[in-house]
């Protein structure tokens, strides 16, 4: 017997417990119960452009770098996003701003009206709580980001007007394939027949494009249709039909970012004609966007969400360019992440690490946490949480000595904790 749902006057916090427990598993890819769910709500809603971003790295930059040129550019923008970093409310946001929890439940409520017997997953109800609430504000633009995969994602619901396919690493393997090919072709299902799509990869799958192909998706890949280059303290991008001079880096930090932007600019210069966009505009969303947990630096600690061993050598390589005299990590990720190849992929900078546990079902904690450091990082200390591993670190570094937390976006939001505390 399922759970029986909240009042409608319930906190926000019981109806995310709620939904968690609501269908018997946290992951289920398919799309058939939330387009019978979406369609009781009259969703996917007409009359809203649409922009779909998938990938494996790089995913919540480029949606929040889509959403603030549009947004420049004078569209009312809805923005969703995942996993959140400290609040649920970041995963929902139009014209920038996070909707309250008010607001976030009276789309629950509506959500929950409309899917009858249908099971949802926690991811599912969120998905269509944010088109219902897109629909609801007016939004001219929605930008999408696909949670896992693409192809079978609840956000792929919408046929996207443009897509934006970021780069393509091995991660959630168990339910995507454990090579790039298979992974690529999940992803690739976010492309539509006759529409624009641009990938970001400068080594993509053979996949991707074989998609595009056979559906007839009109795909541009990077350093073949379109490309950039870094100059001084600015950027050039060019494309077939425009170019722009001179634009202002992104103001995400990290190298990777520029890639990402051209990535953006791309899609941003194909959709030209469905939602125009000024150059003015393109700058502004450079220069204004922002995202919490991406290479980003308070005081001595930087915090990152890289969580694969792709994000961990751009996080590496970041670290490279900023020359700490020592740096020391604080790392807490889950059971089902590369744990050992991701160390290793961080240890290109010389540094020490603190491991921490996060809790379960899916946190690598405890003995099972020192056993896969093991040959990786011998000797490392082992806390029961993130917070001990962090007071740890910072009772042990010293002037110049930078601290990394990173593995998982609740390391970060513990670590944020013990800041903002």
């Amino acid at each position: 017997m399922p759970p029986k749902p909240p009042s409608p006057e319930a906190p926000l916090d019981d109806w995310l417990r709620w939904q968690e427990a609501l269908h018997p598993q946290a992951i289920a890819l398919g799309l058939e119960r939330v387009q019978q769910a979406g369609a009781r709500l009259g969703l996917p809603a007409g009359g809203i452009r649409t922009v779909t971003v998938a990938g494996t790295n790089g995913k919540g930059s480029s949606t929040a770098l889509l959403a603030e040129i549009y947004r420049a550019a004078g569209y009312r923008v809805g923005a969703y996003s995942s996993p959140h970093l400290l609040r649920y409310n970041e995963r929902i946001a139009i014209d920038g701003r996070p909707l309250p929890d008010r607001e976030l439940v009276n789309a629950f409520v509506a959500v929950e009206a409309a899917r009858g017997a249908t099971p949802l997953t926690y991811f599912e109800f969120g998905t269509l709580a944010a088109l219902w609430l897109f629909r609801q504000a007016g939004a001219q633009v929605q930008v999408l980001e696909v949670g896992l995969g693409g192809r079978l994602d609840a956000v792929n619901i919408v046929d996207a007007d443009g897509a934006l396919v970021t780069n393509i690493g091995l991660d959630h393997v168990e339910f995507l394939g454990n090579d790039r090919e298979r992974i690529g072709f999940e992803k690739a299902g976010i492309l539509r027949r006759g529409r624009p799509a641009v990938c970001v990869d400068p080594d993509p799958p053979r996949a991707i494009g074989q998609h595009a192909a056979a559906i007839g998706a009109s795909l541009w890949h990077l350093g073949k249709d379109y490309g950039y280059r870094r100059v001084a303290d600015a950027w050039n991008w060019r494309g077939p039909d425009a170019s722009y001079k001179k634009l202002p880096p992104p103001a995400l930090a990290g190298a990777i970012q520029f890639r990402n932007a051209a990535g953006v600019v791309a899609l941003v210069s194909r959709l030209q004609a469905l939602l125009p966009v000024p150059e003015t505009a393109i700058r502004a969303g450079l220069a204004r966007v922002r995202l919490a947990g991406r290479f980003e630096r308070r005081g001595n600690v930087i915090l990152d969400v890289a969580h694969n061993v792709e994000a961990a050598r751009v996080l590496a390589d970041n670290l490279g360019g900023i020359g700490a005299s020592a740096l020391r990590f604080v790392v807490g990720i889950f059971a089902d992440k590369p744990f050992e190849g991701f160390l290793q992929a961080l240890g290109a900078p010389a540094g020490r690490f603190y491991l921490g546990g996060l809790p379960p079902p899916r946190g690598l904690a405890g003995e099972a946490l020192r056993r896969r450091a093991g040959a990786v990082a011998p000797g490392a200390p082992v806390f029961d949480t993130v917070e001990e591993a962090f007071r740890q670190a910072r009772a042990e570094s010293r002037e110049g000595e930078l601290i990394v937390a990173c593995g998982s976006f609740l390391t970060v939001a513990a670590v944020a904790g013990c800041l903002d505390g």
